[in-house]
């Protein structure tokens, strides 16, 4: 078969309108019902608002409350597994002993479901009955409110992404770790230069593409974050723990508020685009001094 063939749109065309079909109809399907005021219980006829759901999120102070938490939990989640991965990558690759075993050991907890994660977590940090806080007891220390004060939940949930997380930065900045040329650190030890010399301005700057596509993509999923605060706190105390992903679930498929819920994931997916884009756009002339 040549490759002016006509023959092979006849493969090509079914499997491309099939998957268009189930991937563009449910987006243009949720778009018009961002314009619609749609509820399933109680039973309501779909009725055309316009931008009125959108102007009732953006003047709802819940909607602004679950952005910045989620935007919080995030933010330090992310930039704790960068640190933390970058140090255990560059320990990894210097050739540490038993490093075979931490290789395995550190990708454990990112093959576990988020649930399983979640559900080990609660009962760890149980305020009442937790091991830990049984633990903390015996040396004197009262019981720490791990998930019912807000500040110690926010800390639990960050922390609980940090553990299940990081070992994707590993093992990510650990293959752009050795892919970098051997000659320039002979060239810089020739010089002598120190190790930190060496890691400011070799090792860090021609690990940065690498480093922009991790955090980059830890960050757009840090922001869907949801089963782990859902099984940890369940948004709470009260709604303080909540994120977007939770509070569009909670509208979506316990109030039943098709339109509000839609213009909900419209207002989310715009959020996260605009992060992306100033993230990158910050980055760009760096990424590009570095080429």
């Amino acid at each position: 078969m040549t490759r002016n063939d006509p023959i092979k749109h006849f493969f090509i065309w079914p499997a491309l309108i099939i998957v268009l079909l189930i991937s563009i109809f449910p987006l243009v399907y949720s778009l018009t019902t961002s314009f619609m005021s749609m509820r399933l219980v109680p039973p309501m006829p779909a009725r055309f608002v316009g931008f009125g759901n959108y102007a009732d999120l953006l003047s709802n102070p819940r909607f602004w409350h679950v952005a910045g938490t989620t935007t919080l939990i995030a933010f330090l989640s992310v930039g704790l597994q960068y640190l933390i991965g970058l140090s255990v990558a560059l320990a990894l690759n210097s050739r540490v002993p038993g490093e075979g075993i931490f290789r395995v050991g550190f990708l454990l907890p990112m093959l576990v479901a988020p649930v399983a994660v979640a559900l080990v977590a609660r009962q760890i940090l149980n305020p009442t009955m937790g091991p830990l806080n049984e633990l903390m007891t015996l040396f004197g220390f009262p019981n720490l409110p791990f998930l019912t004060r807000t500040s110690w939940a926010l800390g639990s949930i960050i922390v609980v992404e940090v553990w299940q997380w990081t070992p994707f930065v590993i093992l990510m900045l650990l293959a752009g770790l050795q892919t970098l040329p051997d000659d320039v650190y002979e060239a810089a030890a020739l010089e002598n230069a120190t190790p930190w010399q060496q890691f400011r301005d070799i090792t860090f700057p021609m690990l940065l593409p690498i480093s922009t596509a991790v955090v980059f993509i830890r960050l757009i999923e840090s922001y869907k974050i949801m089963d782990t605060v859902f099984v940890m706190t369940g948004g709470g105390p009260g709604v303080s723990t909540e994120t977007l992903t939770l509070f569009a679930y909670q509208e979506g498929f316990k109030k039943f508020n098709l339109g509000y819920t839609s213009a909900l994931s419209f207002l989310f997916l715009i959020f996260i685009t605009v992060i992306g884009l100033v993230y990158l756009a910050v980055l760009k002339p760096y990424l590009e001094k570095h080429k």
